[in-house]
């Protein structure tokens, strides 16, 4: 399902315009991001719950030359699936 598809479902679903939907959906995403951003956590009950993860600094190894490369540090986001989620999986 791309974006397009997902604001049609929440369109039907709420019985909103497509236009309310995306904007609904955009404002979702950026306060979502913004949250994760700042560094908070974001937990929606019964669907999940977004994190920021860090990672700290290692050594890998360039497959194409065999060499040792040193790699940065760096924070990722992280979705933990809820109990209700799972359950419908």
């Amino acid at each position: 399902m791309n974006k397009t598809e997902l604001v049609e479902k929440i369109a039907a679903g709420a019985g909103l315009s497509k236009v309310d939907a995306k904007k609904a959906l955009d404002a979702t995403v950026a306060a979502i991001k913004g949250a994760l951003v700042a560094g908070d956590k974001v937990q929606l009950v019964g669907f999940g719950t977004f994190s920021v993860n860090k990672r700290p600094a290692r050594e890998g190894i360039n497959p194409a030359t065999k060499q040792k490369i040193k790699i940065a540090a760096k924070k990722v986001a992280k979705f933990k699936a809820g109990a209700e989620l799972t359950a419908a999986l």
